[in-house]
């Protein structure tokens, strides 16, 4: 069920601008127009060396904005982070799940800004875990890092689909964020834990994360407007 009724539908898709420079994210934001109203720039915008000049362009826009850098180092260096992002007027940052401290600072940093924890990468599995020495069930692993995440007052965390469904009785008062959907299930990339878009809100995601079904798409704009379209039938 889900906790955060009141997020309009077409927000609550939120579009992976993975694209090297601002030329093309510009053409993108063209190319979506009002279909696409929240947008995520991350590593690859960031290294092109326009990540700010797009951030600026988004907000002209009126467009919601999630940054995802994952950031992760000693806790006065994130907060240092946190507080400088929190300056552009971002709605959404990310932070690696990992020692409190790191978390708690963070948190204090965030001015209005929401930050979300990642618990674990989409892209990894069970297998994955284990060679990074991590013991248990990777179900367990997402637990206790999202009620670490709960405990330390971040707002809320980025989550397989597949981890849902517990992570919402362990910490419900968290926003979910959920990468690697998949509008028409499962596809041949290198997202391991996918799920489609009626799944992720029937297990109570707050937001999707959706990137390539759109970009690959004949008509992203039409994509994105069909996704919001399975959002609202999915919360009905």
């Amino acid at each position: 069920m889900n906790a955060h009724k009141s997020i309009p539908a077409r927000e609550r898709l939120i579009f992976a601008l993975d694209v090297p420079d601002r030329a093309q994210a510009v053409q993108w934001m063209d190319r979506l127009g009002d279909a696409v109203t929240f947008y995520k720039i991350g590593l690859e915008l960031l290294s092109g060396g326009e990540y700010f000049d797009v951030l600026r362009e988004l907000k002209e826009r009126g467009r919601k904005i999630f940054v995802d850098l994952k950031l992760h180092d000693v806790p006065a260096t994130v907060a240092g982070a946190v507080r400088g992002l929190a300056r552009y007027g971002i709605d959404f940052c990310t932070v690696h799940c990992d020692a409190a401290a790191m978390l708690r600072a963070a948190n204090e940093a965030k001015g209005p800004m929401r930050l979300l924890a990642v618990t674990v990468l989409t892209s990894n599995d069970q297998a994955d875990l284990a060679c990074l020495g991590v013991r248990g069930s990777l179900a367990d692993a997402v637990i206790a890092r999202a009620q670490l995440a709960q405990d330390c007052g971040i707002d809320g965390v980025v989550c397989s689909g597949a981890d849902l469904s517990s992570l919402r009785k362990a910490a419900p008062e968290l926003l979910t964020v959920c990468p690697g959907i998949r509008p028409s299930g499962p596809a041949n990339d290198d997202q391991k834990r996918v799920v489609d878009v009626r799944t992720a809100f029937a297990e109570g995601a707050d937001y999707i994360v959706v990137g390539r079904p759109i970009r690959q798409a004949a008509d992203p704009r039409a994509t994105a407007n069909e996704i919001v379209t399975q959002i609202e039938t999915a919360l009905r």
